[in-house]
């Protein structure tokens, strides 16, 4: 175990665990958007920094990248760190003025007054956190969707922003979108997302639509599970 002082607390966390995870498991609050559980941390949103202190050196770092370490003195709360996340927030929200999250949240680390940053119109609710590329390639395994552009106007989409015939429409990207800008609509037989529709499912005892025809396909080739095995709902299993 690796002992640290967090907020003035003495900490134990098993080696090899992110600051965040230490820090949470200390009860200790600490804001963070990209930080998913059922994908690997890019780091991307920037609100989860904290205060170290090693020796006589101090330093901001991103406490979903850094890992623990025996003796490390964090500050979650201090000034510097406030001012970092402040910034960071000011940024987001002048490039996406209409996410009620980021409003909520920024509301809650005071700030109220008129964004120094002239707002984006044209982003929408993506932050850039990359989160639903990770989990489409990481878990689910297709790589339907990436990050395309550069600078201001990196965005993310299918290739070209054309219907890609890699999605399988599972929805795992809405699922992990931590400001709900991926936009998916389920009508019975059909599924849009991504500009594609589905064909859904319809369970072979309650004939209910619950999946899209083709990811029980794509799990069929994966597993070798036949169609017929797939096309029941996981209520009527």
């Amino acid at each position: 175990m690796i002992n640290m002082i967090i907020d003035g607390k003495n900490v134990t966390a098993p080696k090899d665990t992110m600051l965040l995870e230490a820090i949470r498991g200390a009860g200790i609050s600490v804001p963070t958007l990209c930080a998913h559980e059922s994908v690997s941390r890019s780091g991307a949103c920037r609100l989860c920094v904290v205060e170290i202190k090693k020796g006589n050196r101090t330093r901001i770092v991103t406490s979903c990248l850094y890992g623990v370490e025996e003796g490390l003195i964090v500050n979650t709360k201090s000034d510097r760190v406030k001012n970092v996340r402040r910034l960071v927030m000011e940024l987001l929200l002048a490039r996406c003025p209409e996410s009620d999250l980021l409003q909520k949240m920024a509301k809650e680390m005071g700030i109220e007054a008129q964004p120094r940053f002239t707002p984006d119109t044209d982003k929408g609710t993506c932050i850039l956190c990359r989160s639903c590329v990770r989990v489409c390639e990481e878990v689910v395994g297709v790589s339907a969707i990436g990050l395309f552009a550069r600078g201001s106007r990196k965005t993310v989409g299918t290739p070209f922003m054309e219907q890609s015939d890699a999605c399988i429409g599972c929805g795992a990207c809405v699922y992990v979108c931590p400001t709900n800008h991926i936009v998916m609509t389920s009508t019975g037989e059909k599924r849009k997302i991504w500009g594609r529709n589905f064909k859904m499912q319809a369970c072979s005892k309650c004939g209910k639509f619950f999946a899209p025809v083709d990811q029980l396909k794509f799990i069929s080739k994966k597993t070798g599970t036949s169609m017929e095995d797939l096309a029941v709902c996981t209520e009527c299993r």
